[in-house]
């Protein structure tokens, strides 16, 4: 298997508002450039639920599926698997 450069990952992330505790799901890649953007207030979606706070990230090897699992994720479905995979955090 070839070896893999970590400049070559994709990010799916999801932020937490602490201002009304919904989720904010992203993709990027590179995730402490975007958690800055997010925190700056450069992002539109976000800039009036800051603060927010990274409380999820996975890491894709190729772009397209990265961007795939980003849209399951903001389904109802993927935010029942969010529910289910942060229960702990979330109680």
């Amino acid at each position: 298997m070839p070896r893999r450069r970590i400049s070559n990952w994709h990010y799916v992330y999801v932020l937490q508002s602490e201002k009304d505790g919904d989720f904010y799901i992203g993709y990027t890649q590179n995730l402490k450039k975007r958690l800055e953007e997010h925190n700056a207030k450069t992002n539109f979606s976000t800039k009036s639920r800051l603060p927010c706070s990274p409380i999820y990230a996975e890491v894709c090897l190729n772009k397209a599926d990265a961007q795939r699992r980003e849209e399951y994720l903001k389904t109802s479905q993927g935010h029942r698997f969010l529910k289910i995979r942060l229960k702990e955090f979330l109680n």
